[in-house]
């Protein structure tokens, strides 16, 4: 763990004071909270028991051999997930290129192999082998691709029937829909220009209006909401964002504003981020809100402003990693959103 100190945030005396008050007026929200917290207080205390040197680390032969049996055998409990297959393959490749673990030939071959079954006749990705062409298993599939990196894997994308694709279904004022006929959210945004840029197929034209559609997502909290006038939520806020920094419109954005919301996310006693305000903490937005930390660090960077760029990410690193390595690791493989107490206890008396 980076930047471990003799005693952990979590172990402080003081840390408990950090824990949700309702002041006498509950609610089931507050209830909810209360329950996360004493959950992640459960966990601690485990830990403080089977360590008398608390060093919490990244458990990467365990995370490594689970994503690996994923590339190849998928349980039962994954087939909620048939329409979203490009995603598997991109979360579990992108995982492993985060441990520097490498793919075997064969089987990135078969990755590319089975997308390239994916790719629907007029351009774009489905959710699996012949389901109608959708930008979100289109972005999965292009990545995962990207990151296998091989000429096979380059050679699946039919670029040019890729751009038709994206020109089907852009809309006037600048948005996009998901699919033919589907739904218009920032993701779409975000999904269009990632593959437009990685495929060296983006253009002024295809995104025109595009970057002021975004910007009307931002709203008074500070953040982006799915679609203008909605909640401001971490996975929309990281989505537009990325997708204006792509476009290099970043700095249109109310940096300062988003800045004061994102921060406002960590959870004070937990450590990780909630994706919207009165909500529950959850490991998926380590993803989400820390990895738009970064690109805020870059935009007042190449804004000039000094005094907020020297300061890194801006949010409590080692509150967060305390979170995910304590509190979301299971110990024989993958990671979990919440704490599961009964799984920390059957590891300390096992």
């Amino acid at each position: 763990m980076d930047g471990v100190q003799t005693t952990l945030r979590c172990f402080r005396e003081c840390h408990s004071s950090e824990m949700f008050t309702d002041d006498g007026l509950g609610t089931v929200t507050s209830r909810e909270q209360k329950k996360v917290e004493r959950s992640i207080e459960e966990v601690i205390n485990v830990y403080k028991q089977i360590h008398s040197i608390p060093q919490p680390t990244l458990l990467r032969e365990q995370h490594y051999q689970y994503l690996k049996k994923g590339l190849r055998h998928l349980s039962d409990s994954y087939e909620c997930l048939d329409a979203s297959r490009p995603w598997l393959c991109f979360w579990i490749l992108h995982s492993l290129e985060l441990l520097d673990e490498p793919v075997p030939a064969a089987v990135a071959s078969d990755v590319c192999q089975f997308l390239a079954r994916c790719q629907s006749p007029t351009g774009g990705f489905g959710g699996g082998p012949s389901q109608h062409a959708h930008l979100a298993p289109t972005y999965a599939a292009v990545n995962a691709l990207c990151i296998i990196g091989t000429e096979e894997a380059y050679n699946v994308i039919d670029r040019e029937k890729l751009l038709d694709f994206l020109w089907s279904v852009k809309q006037p004022d600048g948005s996009f829909v998901m699919h033919v006929g589907g739904e218009v959210d920032v993701r779409s945004a975000y999904c269009a220009a990632s593959v437009a840029s990685l495929t060296n197929i983006l253009t002024p034209k295809l995104f025109e209006d595009t970057t002021n559609w975004i910007l009307s997502c931002q709203n008074w909290e500070g953040g982006l909401s799915g679609v203008p006038g909605l909640e401001a939520h971490g996975g929309y806020t990281f989505c537009g964002t990325a997708a204006l920094v792509i476009l290099g419109k970043e700095h249109m954005l109310d940096l300062k504003a988003l800045l004061r919301w994102v921060v406002s996310r960590q959870m004070r006693f937990e450590g990780g981020f909630q994706g919207r305000c009165n909500k529950l903490v959850d490991g998926c937005y380590s993803y989400w809100q820390a990895g738009l930390l970064p690109l805020l660090h870059r935009a007042f960077f190449k804004e000039g402003e000094s005094e907020l760029s020297r300061h890194k990410w801006m949010f409590e690193q080692q509150a967060l990693q305390e979170y995910i390595l304590l509190c979301c690791q299971n110990p024989t493989g993958g990671l979990l959103d919440k704490p599961d107490p009964e799984t920390f206890t059957t590891r300390a008396t096992a």
